[in-house]
């Protein structure tokens, strides 16, 4: 059996806009200058506590406490109020290559994401992607990445072994997490991380499109 671990966004989901305006909303609600875009995109993937301690490091717990549950009330009330498919639509080629992946016996399907549960659920029944997925692991749970937990506990409640499992990232977080996990790693450079820094951080390749997946998945475990 083979595994496939999927981060969500920026690899899975185009989110940018839905965080974007949630972390501006945050910090205008505590009445702090917002980051700015390549401040807020370079922490996508973390865990919101890691998140606000790289975006605003000097600040204190109290302060940086606040400024996650502020992230959390502004997304969650962009989600309520506009259009959940808008806001964090799937990248062009996901939900065929999902579904293709998934038809196939020998394959596991995993999600290792810093969005909480209650955002994870709310993708899924947008997209209706849930089913396809046999481990999924979330922020509320783990570590935040880069640390291995997600990566251990889905090659646990599935039983593959680290040589036959991979991640699919846009992080270096992503990335780090899986080789930390033991297993191989894949970007993609349509998220918030350049790809010379996959590159570097041990990705095996780099894709462009959804359609290059399988192929480097042959690659990667010696089927091509």
């Amino acid at each position: 059996m083979k595994l496939i671990i999927f981060d969500v966004d920026g690899t899975l989901v185009d989110s940018q806009a839905h965080i974007l305006a949630s972390m501006e909303g945050a910090f205008d609600a505590m009445g702090l200058p917002a980051p700015d875009r390549a401040a807020t995109l370079s922490i996508v993937g973390l865990s919101l506590p890691q998140a606000m301690m790289r975006l605003i490091p000097d600040a204190s717990e109290a302060v940086r406490t606040q400024l996650v549950e502020a992230y959390k009330s502004r997304f969650a009330q962009l989600r309520q109020t506009g259009d959940g498919r808008a806001l964090s639509p799937l990248y062009p080629g996901a939900m065929a290559g999902l579904q293709a992946l998934a038809a196939q016996e020998e394959v596991f399907l995993g999600i290792a994401t810093g969005k909480s549960r209650r955002g994870l659920d709310h993708l899924f029944e947008i997209h209706g992607i849930g089913p396809l997925f046999h481990t999924v692991q979330v922020a509320d749970d783990h570590p935040s990445k880069p640390h291995p937990s997600m990566v251990l506990t889905c090659l646990r409640e599935t039983g593959v072994a680290p040589e036959h499992a991979v991640i699919l990232g846009d992080t270096t977080y992503d990335i780090e997490m899986g080789r930390a996990g033991g297993i191989h790693a894949i970007g993609v450079d349509w998220g918030y991380h350049p790809s010379t820094t996959l590159t570097g951080a041990g990705a095996a390749t780099i894709l462009s499109d959804f359609t290059e997946l399988p192929p480097a998945l042959d690659q990667l475990w010696g089927r091509g």
